[in-house]
């Protein structure tokens, strides 16, 4: 299925965080926040234009941003392009 996002939004799926830490540690899933980084996999015609966000960039969101929805099994967010905060 595709997914075209419209007005200024994108299309992100998130990025997991590694479960154990640099000591060996293993975080359990129930202690884990969601990840606020994700990879950019759609965009709309109007952020294209701009040319400041492309598919394939990674960034930061805020920690409320966004819908989250499910599209052939795997979770996205779909959100405004003023809730991104920046590119990695």
């Amino acid at each position: 299925m595709t997914f075209k996002p419209l007005g200024e939004r994108v299309l992100l799926e998130r990025i997991e965080e590694p479960t154990k830490t640099a000591t060996g540690i293993i975080i359990p899933d129930n202690a884990k926040e969601k990840p606020l980084t994700a990879k950019v996999v759609a965009i709309s015609k109007e952020i294209k234009k701009e040319g400041v966000i492309n598919v394939g960039d990674k960034v930061i969101f805020g920690k409320y941003a966004g819908t989250e929805l499910s599209l052939d099994g795997k979770d996205y967010l779909v959100m405004s392009q003023d809730d991104i905060l920046g590119i990695l």
